[in-house]
Parts: C-alpha cells; structure tokens; sequence
C-alpha cells in the first residue's frame, strides 16, 4: 500500500523497565518532538510512582500528551484512547514537529496504528451488571472461558486479570451477535493514516530484564509507592485503576493479608510476568526493529543507533 500522504510516526515499544522514557525523550529532543504515551496507566492523575510517569525533570522541557489527564474513578476505554491520540498526532504534525508514540500497551499502539475504527454500540447497564456479578463470584478464569465458547481468538489475547476487555468482548458478542474478533476484522479494512517506524527496545538475557525489574520496584518502593497504594486503596477507583500493577500487588499487604515481604515478591514476579506478556504481544510485530540494550557498551549507544534509524526514517 502507497504511504503518500501518510504521517510519520516514530513508534518506541517494548516491556517495562528497558529505558523507553529516557530514549524518547532524548530522541525527542533532537529531533523536535513530542510525544504521545501509550501507557494505559499513566492517563490516571495520582498514579505517579506505580506506573513509572515521568517527572517534570525527566521530560526535559519534551512536550508530552495523554499522561496525568484522567481521575482515577474514570473509566477509559481503547476507542478513547485512539480517538484522543490521533487528534494529539495532528496537533504535532500541524506544528511542524515529528511525533513520537512511546509506550508499553500494545492494544493502544496497535489499535491507534493499525487505523481501527471501534463499534459505536454502548454498554448495557443490566448485561454489564451481570457480568461483573459473575465476575465476583467465579473470578476472570471463568468469563475468559465463557468467552472462548464463541470467541476463542480474543479469548486467548487477554489474560484473567483483564476483566474490563473480557467483559467488553462478551458484550459485542450478546448486544450484536458479532465477535470483537469480527469487529476488529471489520475496522481494520480501514487504510491507516500512519507509515510508521517501529523500535523495541528490550534486553537479549532474560534475567537482565528481570534484574532491571526487581531494581525498578525496589527503587519504587523508596519513592513512596506503598503510600500511593494506599491512597489508590482509600479512594473511589474505577476498576481500570484499582487493577493496575505495582498497587494490586500491595493491597493485600495494607489489608493486612500478607506480610510486607511476600507483598513485594508477588509484586516483582506480577511485573516481571507483566513485561513476559508486554514481548509476547510485541513480538507478533514483524514491523519491529529490536534493539537489545545489553549488547552496548553504554545506554547513550542505544539513543545514537536510535538517532541514526530515525534520520534514516525521515529522508525517506
């Protein structure tokens, strides 16, 4: 397909804890951007240490869009988010600047990239209701297996814990008699308005990531993230916030369930399954270039590789 006409757009993906915010922003600056996040967590006001946002300081005067916008009691779904990020893209474009999509949700970029137009159906207030009973009552295992019954493909996309999207697909499916699976088929015959460059940054050894991880939530929990939790804990939530890692994980500790050790050991496994599950979608991404962190001498290498695929990129 011709990208005439079609936005560029420099896409940086890859699992938590790989240097994303650091290298966009640098990349950002040096190539006047800004840039739109991809972080399904980082839209919540508050949320600040869990989902690793970026400080006022480490954005480095880099403009940066769809972060710290939302209260926590809202709900946010992925048609919002393409919507809100294509209208932020625009902006950047029409200011003569390069926008950059940096993030860890591969629904969001890949809904946002791929063109997909969303169903306009509404909840059913009654369907929902009962959906989130059984949902309390038989737990995420048992809705994923009921959507499988006859929407297997989306079903094996989403995981327990994914009750928001699990309960979403099993609604298109009684309100339409269409699968999500159909009604993403059906979207994306929609061309996208996007010739993008894909780079992933993630570790070649396996058990570097998980260090990086286990060093990120320690340095978490020194910034003050058990008081964030329990702020999160004390407040009206929506159930998108209340399920966000690196504060679930802590709850049980402040319910006094578990004791503060095995709090934070279920956490860094919780995350270090979360960045698992963040290059198993990515990686169905053949569009990719992936860049190992750990094979350079320094992470200012990585940005300069980086730098040198981007020049490449826009003086094509």
């Amino acid at each position: 397909m011709s990208s005439v006409g079609k936005i560029k757009v420099v896409v940086i993906v890859g699992p938590t804890a790989c240097g994303k915010t650091c290298a966009s922003v640098e990349l950002a600056k040096r190539f006047d951007g800004e840039i739109v996040s991809a972080d399904s967590m980082q839209i919540y006001k508050g949320m600040d240490i869990g989902t690793a946002k970026p400080t006022e300081l480490e954005r480095r005067g880099v403009q940066h869009h769809l972060i710290d916008f939302l209260d926590v009691d809202k709900e946010f779904s992925v048609a919002e988010y393409v919507n809100l990020a294509k209208k932020k893209i625009a902006d950047i474009v029409a200011k003569g600047k390069l926008p950059f999509l940096v993030g860890g949700t591969g629904l969001y970029v890949s809904s946002l990239l791929s063109g997909m137009r969303f169903a306009e159906q509404k909840p059913d207030p009654k369907l929902r209701a009962a959906l989130e009973q059984k949902l309390e009552r038989n737990g995420g295992e048992s809705l994923l297996r009921e959507l499988a019954t006859f929407d297997e493909e989306s079903a094996k996309k989403l995981h327990p814990n994914d009750s928001l999207r699990i309960i979403r697909a099993i609604e298109i499916y009684k309100l339409t008699g269409t699968t999500m699976t159909q009604h993403i088929k059906n979207s994306k015959k929609a061309s996208s308005p996007y010739v993008p460059l894909m780079i992933g940054l993630t570790y070649k050894s396996r058990d570097t990531l998980y260090e990086k991880i286990n060093a990120r939530v320690d340095g978490m929990l020194e910034a003050g993230l058990l008081d964030e939790a329990r702020k999160i804990l004390t407040s009206e939530c929506s159930k998108t916030a209340m399920n966000a890692i690196c504060y679930k994980e802590l709850f049980p500790y402040l319910r006094g369930e578990y004791t503060f050790a095995a709090a934070v050991e279920n956490l860094k496994m919780q995350t270090r399954r979360y960045a698992k599950r963040q290059l198993t979608w990515f990686r169905r991404d053949t569009q990719i270039k992936w860049i190992f962190v750990d094979e350079y001498p320094a992470f200012n290498d990585v940005v300069n590789f980086c730098a040198e695929i981007i020049d490449d990129y826009k003086n094509s």
